[in-house]
């Protein structure tokens, strides 16, 4: 029997504001990791974040924290190749994995991106969850794809997040959700809610904020 992938339900009262204040509390930059050996201990729970370029990554993790620069949003490949950390409170990370999809990025430095990539997603025993974001205008494309298998593959809980929500009409979500949902289907690791999101407009920022809180 398939998973029906309904949206997430908003969180009640009490895991929304448990979730606000964690989130509205200290949420600092770490380091940016070119290397498996540049890590940092593997001692929080720790949630990354996935997407192609220009899905508005950035955008949603600087809402989610309410910091507009804390994840800086870059169209260099240079850029791309880091693996960013950032500390939320006392004993979480939030992690700012390379913005995949780059066309110009020379071959070089996508295997070496996919390389620690694959390092990472495989070898992290702290990461409770992955979510890939996903262009609500688009749908998921095939490079998502690929990242899904990816973690698929690294038996690493992924959970989709549909961003620019606001950009959609009502009357053409329904049919990115059917998209999204059936190409979902075909990923073992894909954990069956969906959220959908707008940084812009804030929908959906409460329920992502929970289920961050929720985890460990």
């Amino acid at each position: 029997m398939q998973l029906p992938f309904p949206l997430a339900e908003e969180p009640d009262e009490d895991a929304r504001e448990a979730a606000r204040k964690l989130f509205a509390g200290e949420v600092e930059f770490l380091k940016g990791v070119v290397a498996m050996s540049g890590l940092p201990p593997d001692d929080r729970v720790e949630v990354c974040f996935a997407g192609r370029s220009n899905v508005g990554k950035s955008s949603l993790i600087n809402a989610l924290t309410g910091r507009k620069g804390l994840a800086r949003a870059s169209n260099t490949p240079g850029r791309t190749q880091e693996i960013n950390f950032f500390t939320l409170g006392d004993d979480r990370y939030l992690v700012d994995l390379p913005g995949y999809g780059y066309a110009n990025a020379p071959v070089a430095v996508v295997e070496k991106w996919q390389k620690l990539l694959k390092q990472y997603l495989s070898g992290r025993a702290s990461l409770h969850r992955a979510f890939v974001l996903i262009d609500a205008r688009h749908g998921i494309k095939e490079v998502d794809d690929q990242i899904m298998t990816l973690l698929d593959q690294s038996a690493v809980t992924f959970q989709a997040v549909l961003t620019k929500a606001d950009k959609v009409k009502e009357k053409d979500r329904e049919k990115v959700l059917e998209q999204v949902r059936s190409r979902l289907a075909k990923h073992v690791a894909a954990y069956p809610e969906i959220v959908l999101t707008s940084s812009e407009k804030g929908d959906g920022l409460p329920t992502l904020r929970a289920i961050i809180a929720g985890l460990g």
